[in-house]
């Protein structure tokens, strides 16, 4: 690959999806792309960016859910899981008592893993639930995996990861050598085609969000900025859920960190992200529509 393909496709893939990729990833491109590439009859990288500064909108489309991550399991490091069950809904229960409803967002949840492991674990919060409204939104750039969410389809390899096999009994169906969530938990999660570098204040406002390992792949002022928006889209007294490797700590002061729960975070007075700029480093906002997870 060529220098200044390389640099073109950098710049793309940033003000796409907000992929910060450093000078040194030319094997993570090729390896993405080369397939690509071939599969729609180009001879290599050179010819594709040619196709790409053309303006073809799907090869750019696929070009960026070729090179954003989707790994994810079920109940994906535990711990955050285990927040949701003992702290988060014990507090949302109680300050939600009087309206008996609670809004959840999944940002970048990549192929449905996640907002079905919340959806499990609220289903087996059984009467403490009963005659409340719940509401999953997962979000994704991808519509290939936000496809995939909505079956809820998954092979043998990845229900045996991270999933208990009470729970694999208990809400999905096996069919040949795939298993399905059951139709009843499919209904809770609404899936949407959503990037976090665009606007987001159309999905209203949840108490409980959950953005895991995706702001990893950003910098720090596109870091910076989607905590600030986030701040907007949630309730005071509601739970901010980050990734292990991911801190709003040095970053921003919309959201404080809640002392012995690792990942976990509570929004701090609104008006002060509200003071925050909205424009990601300035750039043009990307045209395409949850920027992708795992």
């Amino acid at each position: 690959m060529n220098p200044p393909d390389y640099e073109y496709l950098r710049k793309l893939l940033k003000e796409r999806s907000g992929l910060d990729l450093s000078a040194d990833k030319q094997y993570l491109i090729e390896s993405r792309l080369l397939p690509l590439a071939r599969k729609a009859g180009l001879s290599g990288i050179t010819e594709l960016v040619q196709k790409l500064q053309g303006g073809s909108i799907a090869l750019i489309t696929s070009v960026v859910e070729a090179m954003t991550t989707n790994e994810t399991f079920f109940f994906r490091d535990k711990v955050p899981f285990d927040h949701f069950r003992d702290t988060i809904m014990p507090e949302i229960l109680k300050a939600r008592a009087s309206r008996r409803s609670v809004r959840i967002w999944c940002a970048a949840g990549s192929t449905g893993q996640e907002p079905y492991s919340l959806a499990m674990t609220l289903k087996e919060m059984g009467a403490a639930l009963t005659g409340w409204r719940v509401e999953i939104i997962a979000t994704d750039l991808s519509q290939e995996v936000l496809e995939k969410a909505k079956a809820g389809i998954y092979s043998q390899f990845e229900v045996q990861r991270g999933l208990p096999i009470q729970m694999l009994m208990k809400y999905f169906k096996q069919t040949g050598e795939t298993w399905q969530v059951n139709p009843d938990l499919r209904a809770m999660i609404q899936h949407r085609q959503l990037n976090l570098l665009q606007d987001f204040s159309s999905l209203g406002t949840f108490d409980v969000i959950f953005c895991r390992n995706v702001l990893i792949y950003f910098d720090q002022e596109t870091k910076i900025n989607i905590f600030n928006r986030l701040a907007r889209q949630i309730e005071p007294d509601g739970f901010l859920v980050l990734g292990a490797a991911e801190t709003v700590v040095g970053l921003t002061d919309t959201f404080r960190p809640i002392a012995d729960r690792r990942g976990l975070y509570k929004p701090n007075d609104p008006r002060v992200a509200a003071a925050k700029p909205a424009a990601v480093g300035g750039a043009a906002p990307p045209r395409m529509a949850a920027v992708a997870g795992r």
